[in-house]
This record gives C-alpha cells, structure tokens and sequence, in this order.
C-alpha cells in the first residue's frame, strides 16, 4: 500500500485552469504505478479534460490497458503533451484536440476528430470540468454560471449527442459527477448543481441508450488532488484539502482511473444507470 500524501500541504495558488507541474506535491496518475493486463485491447476512447489531473490517470491507465486515445483539452498545452507522451510510450496512439467545450462548435469537432482519426468510438468519458469559489451568492457573476453549466453539462449533452451515432454496441458512456451531487459544498454552489445534473443526465441516457447496448455509468470521486484545486480554491482551503474525509486526505487520480477501467471493460457489460462513488470513505446515496 502506497503513502500518499496528507495534509497539510503547502500554500500555494495558480490561474485557472492550472498547471499540473506546478503543484506541490505532484499528483500521482500512475505515470510509473499503473500496470495493464489487455482490458482495453483495440478500443478507442475519447477522453475530455485528460491533460491532467483524473483525465489524465484515466488516459495513462486506458493506454496500459491496450486503447488508442482521442484527449480533449482547454488550452494547458504543456500537460497535453506531457499525456500524450506518456500514452505514445505505453505502445498506444494519442490525438490532441485543443478547444473550448462551452462552445457547440469545439464539441462537434472534437467528435468529428475522433472519427476522422479512428473511424468510430468505444468509450467516452466525460471528465472536462470548471469550478470556482464563492462565499456568498452575490459574488456569483451571471457568465459564471452559465460558463460552469456549459462547460460541465451542456459539452456533455452535446459531445454524447454527436459520439452516438458513431458507438457500436457494446460501446460505452462514462461521465464524471462528484460527491458534490449528494452532499453540495455552498461554496461551490453552480458546479456542485451541475454534478447533480450529470448524475441524473447519466441515469436518463443509459435507459434512452439501452436498446442500442450502449452502456452510461458516471463517476462521483470526493476531494482529488488535481490542478482544479490549487487554480480554484483559497490557498488556506488548499493546505488542508482532503482532510476532512475518513481517510484523512485526498485522493490521487491514479485512485480513481480504475473504476473507469472497469465501466469501460467488456466485464461490466450488464453495468448501466449506475453511479460509483471514490470519496475516501465519503458515502454517496
């Protein structure tokens, strides 16, 4: 059993989106821990948001496990590529698309890539996120929120939209919710909204998708260290993340990758509807 790391950690604070590399301690997406066994052979999985953080230890363990990747970014270029070499190194190809999700055009084109690239495709996961800090509901701009909905729910709709028609069966949809759907922090009063919405989005689509085969599960991780924490929350929030769950810290994103693993799998074939908590002991309803 790995020693991660507990709190506190160190102050410290980035511009939105954040970087990675910059954080102290470097989260862990199982650049050197994460073993494949051939889950994946053959696939192709259109990861969004996997330049860092849980999207990148999800694209690390889809490439161990035998995928051929399409990887979704804002605009963290040096992440990108620090991902995409890792995935090259594992033996599997890897097609970087930079875009903005909040806008129809960068979903569509993300999905025609895909495609043009692979021909179709076997996994989709929707991870891309945004999130902000707010003590009151006076300091929530209009824009804001309507950006954090975009960028969360609405790129969901519209990439899943535009994916399915190129989704075989046996295919399969899996979309990042959070803890934040069950138990909403105030603070993070609009992503925790549209964590919600993905849980039930999630819920409705797999039984829309049944009769296709086509399976839809989402993902609620707790507190994960990733570079959405250190660009998105006050420093003294920051040093003490995590702390607060039974396990007494955050979790890496290498923790989560492996139920992603497992919802992409042909093993969870009659796995559909249903949402999987990793919240370090957190429980989700």
């Amino acid at each position: 059993m790995k020693n991660y790391p507990t709190p506190p950690f160190p102050k410290q604070a980035q511009p939105v989106p954040g970087s990675q590399a910059k954080m102290n301690p470097l989260p862990d997406c199982g650049e050197e821990s994460y073993k494949g066994s051939g889950r994946l052979e053959g696939k192709v999985a259109l990861i969004t948001g996997a330049d860092s953080g849980i999207g990148r230890a999800v694209a690390i363990a889809f490439a161990r496990e035998g995928a051929d990747l399409i990887i979704g970014y804002l605009d963290e270029h040096e992440d990108a590529q620090a991902t995409a070499k890792i995935v090259e190194a594992s033996g599997r190809k890897c097609v970087l698309v930079p875009g903005d999700l909040s806008k129809r055009d960068a979903c569509l084109q993300l999905v025609d890539k895909a495609v043009a690239e692979f021909g179709r495709i076997d996994v989709l996961v929707n991870n891309a996120a945004f999130q902000m800090t707010h003590q009151s509901l006076d300091e929530i701009p209009d824009e804001e929120w309507v950006h954090t909905f975009d960028v969360n729910i609405t790129a969901m709709f519209r990439i899943c939209k535009a994916a399915v028609p190129h989704m075989k069966p046996g295919s399969s949809i899996i979309n990042t919710s959070s803890v934040n759907s069950d138990n909403p922090t105030p603070q993070l009063l609009a992503y925790a909204t549209t964590k919600g919405a993905i849980a039930n989005f999630s819920a409705g689509l797999a039984q829309l998708l049944g009769p296709k085969n086509i399976r839809v599960n989402s993902v609620a991780p707790g507190p994960i260290w990733t570079p959405l924490i250190v660009a998105t929350m006050p420093e003294e929030q920051v040093t003490q993340f995590g702390s607060q769950t039974p396990l007494g810290r955050p979790g890496q994103p290498v923790e989560v990758a492996p139920i992603y693993v497992m919802l992409a799998s042909d093993e969870s074939s009659y796995i559909s509807g249903t949402r999987f908590g990793v919240t370090g002991g957190k429980p989700i309803l």
